[in-house]
């Protein structure tokens, strides 16, 4: 497994470094250059602005795992959090995410890290860890990231989970019928694919190979009942916070869950 698992983190850094290019190309990348400066700016919709508003973000230390371009990163300071520090294992982003920092004038800290590997001198008393859309979805190992996820929290700290539903991976939305059951729920293995990593801007020619897991339900709830954090909300939801071609699931009359909210503590 551990073999396993450095080839897919090595594999997913490579693919979403050599895909940094095109976000940088696409509309949303010059829409945020226009909108980090603004002292309200929020990437963040209205479940996780309600969620945020709720835990009370106010003179709090926050780490986003898999902080992409900084953008919630920066937008936390909307919502009265005192530290923030993002981790990707991208440098890439990390590069994007110090550029946006740098246009907002905030202080916010980057870190090129693998979450299964951090460095010693990370902190270990953040009073909330953020994990965001498609996150867990490149971990090839959840409860490693678990484990790692409650070792930067104090005692008493949060995780904060707002995830895809894995019930969404069994459909293909592209498909002739993108209402047929394509995917098992119970899949082990990761999707492979050579396509760049791009939700707005240029996708065109191939990057390093991918690897795309799903993850059900109750693998991220035992993964995080294994890490000793205690489950203490859980909500589904009916819209989409995925790519817009998902959003054809959305309003039917026997509707999928298709996002998720989980909150967990860290005892202490």
């Amino acid at each position: 497994m551990d073999n396993d698992r450095a080839v897919a983190v090595a594999a997913n850094r490579r693919a979403w470094n050599e895909s940094a290019a095109r976000h940088k190309a696409g509309e949303r990348w010059a829409q945020l250059v226009q909108d980090v400066s603004r002292p309200d700016f929020s990437s963040f919709d209205n479940t996780m602005t309600d969620a945020l508003r709720r835990i009370d973000l106010r003179g709090k230390s926050v780490v986003q795992v898999g902080c992409n371009n900084g953008r919630e990163v920066l937008s936390l300071a909307s919502f009265g959090a005192k530290h923030c520090l993002g981790i990707d294992q991208a440098e890439e982003f990390i590069a994007q995410a110090n550029e946006l920092n740098r246009i907002a004038g905030q202080d916010c800290r980057f870190l090129r890290a693998d979450i299964y590997d951090l460095p010693a001198d990370v902190p270990q008393d953040f009073d909330l860890v953020l994990v965001t859309i498609g996150v867990l979805n490149w971990m090839p190992d959840l409860a490693g990231f678990f484990q790692a996820v409650a070792g930067l929290l104090r005692q008493g700290g949060q995780v904060l989970i707002y995830e895809t539903h894995p019930f969404l991976e069994m459909f293909e939305p592209i498909a002739d019928n993108p209402y047929q059951l394509a995917n098992s729920y119970f899949r082990e293995h990761p999707f492979i694919d050579t396509d760049p990593i791009v939700y707005d801007g240029v996708k065109d020619g191939k990057v390093t190979p991918s690897y795309w897991y799903i993850h059900k339900i109750s693998d991220v709830l035992n993964g995080c009942i294994a890490a000793g954090l205690q489950i203490v909300r859980f909500d589904e939801f009916p819209h989409s916070n995925r790519e817009v071609e998902y959003d054809c699931y959305e309003g039917q009359a026997a509707q999928l869950p298709m996002c998720y909210l989980l909150e967990a503590r860290k005892p202490g």
